[in-house]
């Protein structure tokens, strides 16, 4: 996908991102001027950041999500990674959710309305590979909610994961603190 497919697909969406979802302080100001710049966001080799994906996978009453434990970061995170070129965004972050921790009967939340707005565009910087001459960098990851049955077995892809589990969403407080107080009014709105 060329830099200019990518650019159309992609301005609009966090244009209505920031203007129906995001918060007072959620400026995305990087995001914003390396799109302004043209920059091949896509691509995971664009610095100072560039697009991943990532799935907020619930279990139906809400109570539980599901969390990987990622080799590389050595901490509790969801599902997700590097974009891959998709028809819609939210395909993205769940393929990298099934990829990671096996997880069977995925479905997008009706909050998304089967629509590809984020529920949460979170610029977050992460430590570089000095073994792939990769420097730290931001990942400006779109973030979409599922739903899944956790009665369900998972299959953890030991490459990438140590082990994929259901935890409380509680968890999520630390781990993602805008879309963790997001859920909350989401729950309070139910």
């Amino acid at each position: 996908m060329s830099v200019h497919d990518f650019l159309g697909r992609f301005e609009p969406l966090v244009t209505r991102y920031r203007s129906e979802i995001a918060g007072p302080r959620e400026h995305l100001a990087l995001l914003r001027w390396q799109i302004g710049e043209r920059h091949a966001l896509a691509e995971r080799d664009t610095f100072p950041g560039h697009v991943t994906t990532s799935a907020f996978v619930l279990s139906p009453d809400h109570a539980r999500i599901l969390l990987i434990d990622h080799v590389v970061i050595g901490r509790w995170l969801q599902p997700g990674g590097h974009y891959e070129p998709a028809p819609r965004f939210h395909e993205s972050a769940a393929r990298e959710a099934v990829e990671e921790t096996g997880v069977a009967g995925l479905s997008l939340h009706p909050w998304h309305r089967s629509g590809d707005l984020p529920f949460a565009i979170d610029s977050h910087e992460v430590p570089g590979k000095p073994s792939r001459g990769e420097p730290a960098h931001i990942h400006h990851d779109l973030q979409y909610l599922f739903l899944a049955d956790p009665a369900l077995p998972l299959v953890a892809q030991e490459e990438e994961v140590h082990a994929a589990a259901w935890k409380p969403v509680a968890e999520l407080a630390e781990i993602a603190p805008v879309a963790f107080a997001r859920l909350q009014g989401l729950a309070e709105t139910a």
